[in-house]
């Protein structure tokens, strides 16, 4: 019905025209109406422009639709009144798919940000390898592995390790790959898996980066555990005793040289047997110590968080050997910057950690002239506050430096090799590293790397 009224306008128009036109051709060619031959050619010049508009206005309309659908312009709206009730439909038809069309763009861009949001608080660093060279990376966690380096291009792999520029690109869809990650003078152990994902019609690899360094130091750290806890039962088992009898031995000789106080032959001999039975006594003792101390390794109760701030806790530190270094010439210097840094860490364990370390750099700088020693917590380039301990010493030798964390292994006459062991356990119950490098001096440098959040 509204597409008749439509036809009926147009009807209208099409025979106005005709008839303004047929009329201003008879009055052509019959002279003395000058006036109404102007008159009609207004009105035919009318009628022509009414029925221009009125056929076009339809096609604008729908023009203006599909532009609006080109250029994702979903704010247009379509008025068709007057045309008839079919357009005032037609024009409710392009409202309305343009208000689905925006319904929709409006939940792909929810879902999108919603996938971003997702992407970023994915623990796993991911990023993209494109053709060409080029690098995208995807969220957080790949941004805190670079730090503050950037990384736009594959070349910039190289100043995170030979290694591990070689294995990212190197790593095949569906595959997964071991690599060496060194950073801030801290190497850690990736893996590294990749997919590939065509967009359109280009083809990405996805890789996503997995740091397993803290598993491997854990299970290592379990095997230590379970190996001292079996050594220490079989040993303590046996020389328990052994002690025990060894004591009861030298009192026993005890009363023999008492009795035989007229035999001076006799007291002789006993005299040698009770010095061999007391040998026998004080190695034993001094062996059950021994493993007493190995059992400390095995049984490190859990950090009590707290949050400390580092220059408090390095004055703490320092109070305990400022006037012993002070008589034998040592230097301490510190240094925290940001002066407000935080940790969240066991105060008492983390002390304890530093000032092991200050006393090995201590026995390291005996008789040395201008001797010193820095303690320095800072940001380092991955966001992560590490704490360093640095001398001027004669630094530790390159053949025994992947040993020194080892449970039991030391380079000193009376060590236990406990010492750092239990730097290494206290740093993982922190979630954190420790690692050994060489100072600008040339002497040992530790740095305590932790890897939780800080404030």
């Amino acid at each position: 019905m509204g597409f008749k009224f439509f036809a009926l306008q147009l009807g209208l128009r099409i025979a106005l025209l005709t008839v303004a036109l047929v009329a201003w051709i008879a009055l052509f060619v019959i002279p003395g109406y000058p006036t109404v031959h102007v008159i009609l050619t207004i009105v035919a010049l009318l009628a022509v422009y009414e029925l221009f508009r009125f056929v076009t206005r339809t096609n604008t309309e729908l023009t203006r639709f599909l532009e609006a659908i080109r250029y994702v312009d979903f704010g247009q709206r379509f008025q068709m009144q007057g045309m008839g009730a079919g357009f005032d439909e037609l024009g409710a038809v392009f409202n309305e798919i343009v208000e689905r069309f925006q319904g929709q763009r409006s939940m792909q861009e929810q879902d999108l940000r919603h996938l971003r949001a997702l992407t970023e608080h994915v623990p796993i660093p991911l990023l993209s390898l494109h053709a060409g060279g080029k690098v995208v990376l995807h969220n957080n966690a790949a941004r805190r592995l670079f730090g503050s380096a950037l990384i736009s291009r594959t070349e910039d792999f190289n100043a995170f390790g030979d290694d591990f520029a070689k294995q990212m690109l190197a790593v095949e869809p569906g595959e997964r790959r071991l690599a060496a990650f060194q950073f801030d003078d801290l190497e850690q152990q990736l893996t590294i898996s990749a997919t590939e994902i065509v967009i359109g019609n280009t083809l990405e690899k996805l890789v996503s980066l997995l740091n397993i360094q803290s598993e491997l130091d854990g299970v290592q750290l379990q095997a230590w555990h379970d190996l001292v806890r079996v050594l220490t039962h079989e040993i303590m088992n046996s020389i328990t005793p052994v002690a025990s009898l060894a004591k009861t031995a030298a009192e026993l000789v005890d009363d023999a040289m008492l009795k035989a106080s007229d035999h001076p032959g006799v007291l002789s001999d006993l005299a040698d047997v009770k010095s061999a039975v007391e040998t026998v006594a004080r190695r034993s003792d001094g062996l059950m110590q021994f493993v007493g101390s190995y059992r400390r390794v095995t049984r490190l109760p859990p950090p009590k968080m707290q949050q400390i701030r580092l220059v408090k806790l390095f004055a703490n530190v320092e109070q305990l050997v400022v006037t012993k270094w002070q008589e034998q010439s040592i230097e301490l210097s510190l240094q925290v910057e940001p002066s407000s840094l935080e940790i969240v860490a066991d105060p008492d364990m983390l002390e304890q950690v530093i000032l092991n370390i200050l006393l090995n750099a201590e026995q390291a700088l005996t008789g040395r002239k201008s001797a010193s020693v820095k303690l320095c917590g800072y940001l380092n380039r991955g966001g992560h506050v590490s704490i360093e301990i640095s001398d001027n010493g004669p630094g530790i030798s390159p053949a025994i430096a992947n040993k020194i964390f080892v449970p039991f292994f030391t380079t000193k006459r009376e060590g236990s090799g406990v010492g750092l062991a239990l730097t290494r356990q206290v740093m993982l119950a922190h979630g954190g590293t420790v690692t050994l490098g060489t100072s600008d001096s040339g002497g040992a440098k530790f740095t305590l790397t932790f890897l939780a959040n800080h404030t």
